[in-house]
């Protein structure tokens, strides 16, 4: 039967075209219907495509996020990539079903195209940021908690989006930067090693004796359980300077013990310093006051 009426479709259509151009007689409205039924028969099978398509799409979609989840990527990564994947199968479903139904698709294929070019130009800084985005989600750099100097600022980061990662500051502030900025400037992430070496040059005076500030320093070293031992920490004499005896002191610690550590250690080298004789000079200059003896100054004349 649909054969039938597809034959009968494909006969009234060049009748259809000419009857266009000369005035219609009793034959041409006898063919309108079987032209009727064929448009309609296409036009319903473009359709029924079309759902089906649409329903592939989502299913396919659906079944490639499920894999991205088991590969436990990032779940904004996962979200996005399938969108997408959904977007790229329902613009090729439609284009086929159009087709399908006798639109021409050279023309919408064109179009399309043009307004896909005329977005990536006036969204090119956005779309510069979704694929840094992208790029971040995918290598990860560096993860939520880590603190880290992105884009010339510092924080801890707090969530990376397609389009920016966020950061709160050491003093509270919220920092939101674009993901071109981060991905095209150098990143340094401070918690991905898990330790942390601090480095401070302490001054003596000299006169004090270097072996035992140095002896003091390394007790202290011992005394701390915060400061690891491997790598070892160590004391050096680094420069004879101006007003004091420098000595240069680096020691290793976890990353969430840095800042108490270091603080502490520095307050033991003080109160130990103080309690061993041992001076921390502060910048000093020596003036010298000589008196020249100059002669006299000329009297005026007296009739003067």
């Amino acid at each position: 039967m649909l054969a039938t009426l597809a034959q009968a479709a494909r006969t009234a259509a060049p009748h259809a075209a000419t009857a266009a151009k000369r005035p219609l007689t009793w034959q041409d409205w006898q063919d309108w219907p079987h032209v009727l039924i064929h448009y309609g028969i296409r036009l319903g099978i473009a359709l029924l495509l079309l759902l089906i398509g649409i329903w592939l799409a989502a299913r396919v979609a659906n079944v490639g996020r499920h894999a991205m989840e088991r590969a436990k990527l990032d779940a904004t990564l996962v979200s996005f990539l399938r969108n997408l994947t959904y977007g790229v199968l329902l613009a090729v479903v439609i284009v086929a079903a159009l087709q399908y139904a006798g639109v021409p698709s050279a023309s919408l294929i064109a179009a399309m195209g043009a307004a896909g070019l005329a977005i990536g130009l006036a969204l090119q800084g956005s779309l510069s940021n979704l694929a840094w985005g992208v790029w971040l989600i995918v290598f990860r750099p560096f993860r939520v908690g880590d603190f880290v100097q992105v884009g010339g600022q510092l924080g801890s980061v707090e969530r990376v989006d397609l389009m920016q990662t966020w950061l709160i500051t050491p003093d509270n502030r919220q920092a939101i930067v674009p993901n071109a900025k981060v991905g095209g400037n150098e990143v340094i992430n401070f918690n991905r090693r898990g330790t942390r070496r601090f480095e401070h040059v302490i001054g003596i005076g000299y006169s004090d004796d270097i072996g035992k500030a140095m002896g003091i320093i390394r007790d202290l070293f011992t005394a701390d359980e915060r400061i690891l031992t491997d790598p070892k920490p160590g004391v050096w004499l680094t420069e004879l300077a101006d007003s004091s005896v420098n000595l240069t002191v680096r020691a290793w610690t976890r990353v969430p013990d840095l800042w108490e550590t270091q603080t502490a250690f520095l307050r033991a080298v003080k109160e130990r310093f103080d309690a061993e004789g041992i001076n921390i000079p502060f910048p000093q200059r020596e003036m010298s006051v000589r008196y020249v003896n100059a002669p006299p100054a000329a009297m005026p004349p007296a009739n003067q």
